[in-house]
């Protein structure tokens, strides 16, 4: 009976030891990007940086999405454990019940907090080294691909319109996938991307063709109502001066039914990972506590606790 005993007793703190690691564990649903995109890959990235500096304690799952509007929609029907990339804009738009939220509002809209910014989406507009172009001027009567459907093609577009060369540059009919080809070719005297940077695609031109980025001016930019970036020199190939140009913030929000731990240890997990994360891609290491200062809405109070104690200033539209 005695040697019984002790079994039952070995068998049940055994048992009490796994509930404590299964309660210990945090669960978490991350919705990004179509898997196809740069953002979804920088989730996959933020899922084992998670588990890797948490010691296993938060499991990110990743979710596909078909954009940054479905992500802020599925809060309205999402628990404490969702976590979505968006940029904040449309948080705003959502809240206000406006643009493609308008008739769809929901209590729940205004429940949605930040947590953390993610690299921002930077426009970048490419032109061959050779095409004689130096400002956006230069861009008339030249063949350029601005790709189709994306926010890089609408916002390419709007800045042709806005800076006068609506009808005055030849748009190539080419996906954007083809555009680093068809640059080498002498297809095209350049192309319009956004993303992350440094962007692959631009990578891949500037190594293989030699390219120049084209900076905005103060005016123009202001032109175009989005946010000023600058990337640095060196970040390309052949770069020697630091790029001015646009961009849209984007952010990693969840709302108030997350518990303030739980987003304390997501935000501080994050901000402990990041250099680990630039080591294997360098868009990472664009991100800094500077663009806090993008995120127009509320921050986490779990968050908040984070950068409190990091020395982090938030402003008081941000608590």
């Amino acid at each position: 009976m005695t040697q019984f005993f002790r079994a039952l007793v070995a068998g049940a703190m055994v048992a009490a030891i796994g509930a404590g690691s299964a309660m210990a564990e945090t669960r978490i649903t991350y919705k990004s990007a179509k898997t196809a995109s740069s953002y979804y890959q920088m989730a996959v990235q933020i899922a084992e940086a998670m588990k890797q500096g948490s010691g296993g304690e938060i499991i990110v799952t990743v979710e596909e999405s078909q954009g940054s509007v479905q992500n802020v929609m599925e809060t309205r029907a999402r628990g404490g454990d969702y976590v979505f990339t968006t940029p904040p804009v449309l948080v705003k738009l959502a809240q206000g019940g406006k643009a493609m939220f308008e008739g769809k509002g929901s209590p729940k809209f205004d429940e949605i907090r930040a947590l953390f910014p993610i690299p921002s989406l930077t426009m970048h507009f490419v032109v061959r080294d050779d095409a004689g172009i130096e400002d956006f001027a230069g861009l008339e009567g030249k063949k350029i691909l601005i790709g189709k459907g994306s926010f890089g093609a609408r916002e390419g577009a709007k800045y042709l319109e806005l800076f006068g060369l609506e009808g005055k540059v030849e748009l190539v009919d080419v996906e954007l996938s083809n555009a680093v080809a068809a640059l080498k070719n002498g297809q095209i005297d350049g192309f319009v991307t956004a993303g992350s940077f440094p962007a692959p695609n631009v990578i891949e031109a500037a190594a293989s063709t030699g390219v120049t980025v084209l900076s905005l001016s103060d005016d123009q930019i202001a032109e175009t109502k989005r946010t000023r970036l600058v990337i640095p020199a060196g970040t390309y190939a052949g770069q020697e001066a630091d790029i001015v140009t646009t961009s849209l913030p984007v952010v990693a929000y969840t709302t108030t039914a997350m518990d303030d731990e739980t987003a304390y240890q997501l935000t501080r997990t994050y901000w402990e990972q990041k250099a680990a994360m630039g080591e294997d891609s360098a868009w990472w290491n664009g991100v800094d506590a500077g663009l806090l200062q993008n995120i127009t809405g509320k921050i986490h109070p779990g968050a908040a606790r984070y950068y409190d104690e990091a020395g982090i200033a938030l402003t008081d539209a941000q608590r």
